[in-house]
């Protein structure tokens, strides 16, 4: 009898729990397969602490191929599925398109980013719910704060040393916390000139930090913000946001470069194309995380609107803790269901308490519903930390070592670009790379590569770092009307460029796009500059020959088709790069044509009786196919 096919789709807390749980459940009984996009799991807790330089990157990523040793992993990201057929499509990280076939389904995929409809957000802002926004903030903020100290302008230095975090949840009021501590620990080793400080700012339309919390929690987490000197603004928002800063509720324009997006999560815009009851965008499941009329399907996380049991006519938060109880249940209810367990059993909860780290000794927290503030609070947040993390304890408790006895440091890896990690997007755990493959967007996608803040100094683009696949700039080839990668060495010749996805230039394509046949998107000023940038009749270059890719030039026009009877000639038909330019160096003449006097101190005229300077052809050995172009 065939072993049954149990498919995951996503390695947060609440799909990573599923997938080791059903490990030690089925103990080689069924097959096992996680789909993720990247090939570990994320502690997301103590992603502020990544950016803040406290945490390498790899100390909160756990293998999924080490710790999973029975599970068999596939990188990529879910882009349908048939319900009716059983079968799962994805795509992978190269782009190729795949299919996994399941008799039980577990859908984990997490959450993105919230997005409200506030103008220039999607534009300007960025996330936190993934590596590389950690990763990127982390350089983002380290180089605002080297720019502000070279800067001899008082009004610019002090818009790049002002960062706004928009949302006092947990995870920006962490961000704000670690945020202070980071800049001032810069400015102290580099001052800034007038004696300025960094200036970070919290705001949010609740009436109080940390408004799902206890009273008494909020008011610590408050207290330890004003006291480090966060400008904390209760009941104030964002209203727009610009290249220059941002409008905020009130009516006050706030200078900035720096707009960090942590208003909530939504689910990911997978759940939404199955056509299934939802719950404001989670998936309606039934208290053993089982979809209703579909028994082989299961949803939990994020994705799953899961009954409260404890709190009936609500449903779970969506939170870390909720996620991983989530996993592990669900695991039980599928191997129940496949007789490879015990009875299924509802989900069920008990709140242990909440943690809250703001940095150095300071944190907020009420483990079993005892209030803890200072030293204290510190102490168990941090080992709660480490008894929740499924690997990598040793490491984190040695960078927190390190962290208490010697300075951090502020560099700049220019790993990550602001184009790379937009605010709009449904995997904000994979950083977009130039050329590579597309993610899926929603149908209300409002950005994507380069949508998000395209310069982070005086409105200079990122670009890819140089020598990674993509790094080239881009260049409209002539009639084209898409954009082609451009060497460094061109560039460096001042030709011109298009910018970076989204700077209004020419637009990188991904290689699933491509595949799919999509055009490429141009502009106005794309052809604008094209026209400008095609070279001219008997220019070196000329155009590209017929039947290429770009479709024949228009001719008689700028960096058309020369003329068959005028100096240059036609180029080669179908060949790359056509013939030479007739009249050229190293052409032919063309026929019927004066041949022009040369030049004073030239060899002397070119012709049959005359051969061009160059390599001699040599006469004592055949001239066959294989020799022809050699010269």
């Amino acid at each position: 009898m065939s072993r049954p096919r149990i498919l995951i789709v996503g390695a947060g807390f609440a799909g990573y729990r599923t997938a080791r749980t059903l490990s030690r459940l089925t103990r080689g009984r069924a097959h096992i397969t996680l789909l993720n996009p990247t090939d570990y799991f994320l502690y997301l807790p103590l992603l502020p602490q990544v950016a803040a330089g406290i945490l390498e990157p790899r100390r909160v990523t756990v293998s999924l191929s080490d710790s999973l040793p029975d599970v068999r992993l596939v990188l990529g990201e879910a882009d349908r599925i048939d319900l009716d057929d059983a079968t799962l499509h994805y795509t992978g990280p190269e782009g190729e398109e795949g299919s996994l076939s399941y008799d039980r389904l577990v859908l984990a995929a997490g959450s993105v980013n919230k997005l409200l409809p506030i103008p220039g957000v999607a534009e300007h802002a960025h996330g936190f719910r993934g590596l590389p926004e950690a990763l990127y903030l982390r350089d983002h903020v380290t180089r605002q704060v080297e720019l502000a100290a070279s800067s001899d302008d008082p009004k610019a230095c002090a818009a790049r040393c002002t960062f706004v975090v928009v949302g006092a949840g947990y995870t920006g009021t962490e961000v704000a916390a670690h945020g202070q501590m980071f800049t001032d620990a810069q400015v102290r080793k580099h001052p800034l000139r007038q004696g300025m400080r960094p200036r970070w700012m919290l705001l949010d339309v609740a009436p109080r930090v940390l408004p799902e919390m206890d009273e008494k929690l909020s008011a610590t987490a408050d207290r330890v913000l004003r006291q480090r000197g966060v400008d904390v603004r209760m009941g104030t928002s964002v209203k727009e946001a610009t290249h220059d800063g941002v409008v905020l509720t009130d009516g006050e324009f706030v200078e900035t470069r720096t707009l960090v997006w942590c208003v909530g999560v939504r689910p990911d815009p997978l759940v939404e194309s199955l056509g299934l009851p939802m719950e404001k965008g989670r998936l309606l499941v039934d208290p053993h995380l089982q979809v209703p009329g579909r028994p082989e399907l299961f949803a939990c996380g994020d994705v799953a609107a899961v009954p409260d049991l404890e709190n009936p006519g609500s449903y779970t938060p969506m939170t870390a803790q909720h996620a991983w109880r989530h996993g592990k249940v669900a695991a039980e209810n599928v191997a129940a269901s496949l007789g490879l367990g015990g009875a299924r059993k509802p989900y069920r909860h008990r709140d242990l308490g909440f943690v809250v780290d703001l940095g150095g000794a300071k944190a907020a927290a009420n483990p079993l519903g005892v209030t803890l503030s200072g030293v204290p609070a510190g102490a168990v947040t941090r080992g709660y930390h480490l008894a929740a993390m499924p690997g990598n304890r040793v490491r984190v408790a040695a960078d927190w070592l390190l962290d208490a006895v010697l300075p951090r440091q502020a560099v700049q890896l220019g790993l990550v670009r602001s184009w790379s990690v937009p605010l709009d997007t449904s995997s904000p755990e994979v950083a977009r790379v130039a050329g590579g493959p597309g993610r899926r967007q929603g149908a209300d996608a409002r950005s994507g590569p380069g949508a998000a803040l395209a310069a982070d100094t005086d409105g200079s683009p990122d670009e890819p770092a140089k020598g990674q696949p993509g790094s080239g700039t881009t260049q409209v080839r002539p009639g084209s009307g898409s954009a082609q990668p451009r060497s460094e060495p061109e560039t460096a010749k001042g030709r011109p460029a298009a910018g970076p996805p989204g700077s209004g230039h020419g637009q990188l394509r991904s290689e699933s796009e491509t595949a799919k046949g999509r055009p490429a998107a141009a502009t106005a000023e794309t052809a604008d500059r094209a026209a400008r940038s095609r070279p001219g009749k008997n220019q070196p270059g000329g155009e590209p020959a017929k039947n290429q890719p770009g479709g024949e030039p228009a001719k008689n026009q700028p960096g058309g088709e020369p003329a068959k009877s005028q100096p240059g000639g036609e180029p080669a038909k179908n060949q790359p790069g056509g013939e030479p330019a007739k009249n050229r160096p190293g052409g032919e003449p063309a026929k019927n044509q004066p041949v022009p006097a040369p030049p004073p101190g030239s060899p002397g005229p070119v012709g049959p009786d005359h051969p061009a300077p160059g390599p001699v052809k040599r006469t004592d050995i055949p001239d066959d196919d294989s020799a022809k172009g050699d010269s």
